[in-house]
């Protein structure tokens, strides 16, 4: 197996853009640093033109980040392309990633330009780019609905203005596996200079087809895939970074290739990006799903305690997670939480940090009889990558019943001030809410809301998910407790702090699609 596969991940750029998902500049870093620990080769970092924040971000990646191509995403235009530059040229290895539609439908209704204009205006610009950084990456937007002979004339022109990858995007997941197999087949067949770029592929899952999309390109000669953790991304998403890691893994023997991919952090990953985003893992999610490695069937479970194999093709170890999940409890000391801690990826903790999540952990421990690697590993997110509070839970009471109206008092602490309020709801968390929103003074709409559990058993920790907007920005919360109108009332919290947090950056974004 000599052929390798790169693995661009656009977490932060596409991923980012699926609706609901906003995130901040510390959000991003870390996403940024957990994916060089993945061992991914290229970070799309984001879109500097979109906002102030995009451009800070990209440019605090490109600074702290090691190892991986650093990639700022600009619009052909030299306005969109300076201010890549601006932000890139602090990083180790800065790529360029510029884009133009080929497509008929994009040029006659969203370019408004004929097929010459186009094809000028990409060699211009990737010639500019090129003057500034030293890879660039081209893709026609709309690839797959673009005309063949016209598309291999616009790859050739760019591989000669200094594109050195060539990006070809389903842009609207409309292929299907043999079309885009074939498809990627006839570039390398019909653009003379070809083998001067490297074909990378980025698949949208419309259809539901990104990775088997992607998996059939790799079949016919591309060398580099974009993708996203969890599949995040524009509409349906785009091709889920974990499959297409793993199935070349577990069927190297049908691909012949190999990624650099570190598949025991893709768990650590999942969950981070999760956290960060505010999207839930469905269940059945291959491979970082809660189901990815249950077993219900009583001849599946007879099955796989005989023998793993018969109904498992990895194990649960190869993405990072654990048979046994049962370890702790209140008796453990602050030694063998580290060792857990370094057990389970976190080893890097500030000694602050860890502090920190251990005074949670025997808070929890006294509330439950055992705590397992879940359960930690949601306090070490919450702990370790919160934002700053400005407002902080302090008490709470509610009054409820199936023949009363819900009441909820509340106390939040505010710089040196206490802030108390109480209101009247339609059940306890309603009430609850609006009593903190009358208490800070705000009114926001509750976009979303998602309760589950953590672990298993009566004394499981509830976890909420929710989604709050406010002048038409989304912002995600989440909150952990074994009693859910406190985790309630932490990720509505958390989910405020966050706002009053972003109010710093200039918020207007645009929304590029590929």
């Amino acid at each position: 197996m000599d052929k390798k596969i790169y693995i661009f991940d656009t977490t932060l750029r596409d991923g980012e853009q699926t609706p609901g998902v906003s995130l901040n500049l510390q959000e991003k870093l870390e996403i940024a640093k957990q994916l060089e620990k993945l061992g991914v080769d290229v970070i799309e970092a984001g879109f500097p033109l979109a906002s102030k924040g995009d451009f800070e971000a990209v440019k605090a990646i490109a600074k702290n980040v090691k190892g991986p191509v650093i990639v700022g995403l600009a619009r052909t235009s030299k306005k969109d392309i300076d201010r890549a530059w601006e932000a890139l040229k602090y990083a180790e290895k800065p790529r360029i990633h510029t884009f133009i539609a080929t497509s008929d439908l994009h040029m006659e209704h969203k370019l408004k330009m004929e097929p010459d204009e186009v094809l000028n205006t990409a060699v211009e610009m990737v010639k500019y780019a090129k003057s500034l950084c030293p890879s660039v990456e081209f893709s026609p937007e709309d690839g797959t609905r673009t005309r063949p002979e016209f598309l291999y004339k616009v790859l050739e022109a760019v591989i000669d203005a200094g594109a050195d990858i060539l990006n070809i995007p389903d842009t609207v997941g409309y292929s299907t596996p043999n079309e885009y197999g074939a498809f990627i087949k006839g570039i390398k067949q019909n653009v003379p200079n070809i083998e001067k770029a490297i074909i990378s592929v980025h698949c949208h899952n419309d259809l539901g087809l990104a990775v088997a999309n992607s998996l059939a390109a790799i079949e016919n000669g591309a060398t580099q895939v974009e993708c996203a953790i969890n599949g995040l991304g524009e509409r349906a998403g785009n091709a889920a970074l974990e499959e297409i890691v793993m199935a070349i893994k577990t069927r190297s023997d049908n691909f012949n290739c190999y990624t650099d991919i570190v598949t025991e952090q893709i768990s650590k990953t999942s969950n981070l990006v999760s956290h960060m985003t505010g999207v839930e893992i469905q269940h059945n999610k291959a491979i970082v799903g809660a189901n990815a490695f249950a077993h219900e069937s009583g001849i599946h479970q007879h099955g796989v305690l005989n023998c793993r194999e018969t109904y498992e093709i990895m194990t649960p170890e190869s993405v990072g997670l654990k048979k046994n999940s049962i370890v702790l409890g209140k008796h453990s000391g602050r030694h063998a939480f580290e060792e857990r801690l370094k057990e389970l990826g976190y080893a890097n903790l500030s000694m602050d940090k860890i502090n920190e999540a251990f005074i949670k952990f025997k808070d929890l421990a006294d509330k439950k009889k055992s705590v397992s690697d879940e359960d930690i590993e949601a306090l070490v997110i919450q702990e370790a990558f919160q934002i700053p509070e400005l407002f902080k839970l302090e008490y709470f009471q509610i009054s409820s019943g199936n023949s009363t109206l819900a009441t909820s008092t509340v106390k939040l602490g505010f710089e040196d001030k206490k802030l108390e309020e109480a209101s009247l709801g339609d059940g306890p968390v309603d009430a609850t809410f609006k009593a903190i929103e009358k208490a800070i003074g705000i009114d926001v709409i509750l976009k979303n809301y998602f309760l589950k559990a953590i672990g298993s058993g009566k004394d499981a920790l509830g976890e909420v998910t929710l989604k709050i907007e406010k002048d038409n920005r989304i912002y995600s919360g989440k909150g952990i407790s074994t009693d859910v109108i406190e985790s309630s009332a932490k990720a509505f919290i958390n989910a405020i702090n966050k706002m009053h947090y972003e109010m710093n950056y200039d918020t207007n974004e645009l929304n590029p699609v590929q």
